[in-house]
């Protein structure tokens, strides 16, 4: 009787991953050729994580919050697109100093 209760969780599991897997092929498949976009893309996908902070009280670091991108599902094909976007630009010969 439990393998009856187990299979409609693990259908679960491959419906959720298949819409992920979807959108991480898309991002992966955008090939970056325009200037315009590498420069929207560098602009818009931070080069570390904005959410890290280390909050500081009367000069002591009272906490420190540590980087959550790790947790976004598409971080990884996000940094390869910005990368690619970088590279694409360096080839063309474009100053690229104030996106790293």
């Amino acid at each position: 009787m439990a393998s009856i209760y187990l299979k409609p969780i693990a259908r679960l599991g491959n419906w959720l991953q298949t819409p992920l897997e979807l959108i991480r092929a898309a991002i992966d498949a955008v090939e970056v050729r325009d200037p315009r976009l590498a420069h929207f893309l560098c602009r818009r996908i931070p080069a570390r994580c904005p959410f890290e902070r280390d909050i500081i009280l009367f000069g002591y670091r009272v906490m420190h919050i540590p980087a959550l991108c790790k947790l976004n599902p598409f971080y990884e094909q996000l940094v390869r697109l910005r990368l690619r976007a970088l590279s694409f630009l360096a080839e063309r010969g474009d100053d690229i100093s104030h996106y790293l």
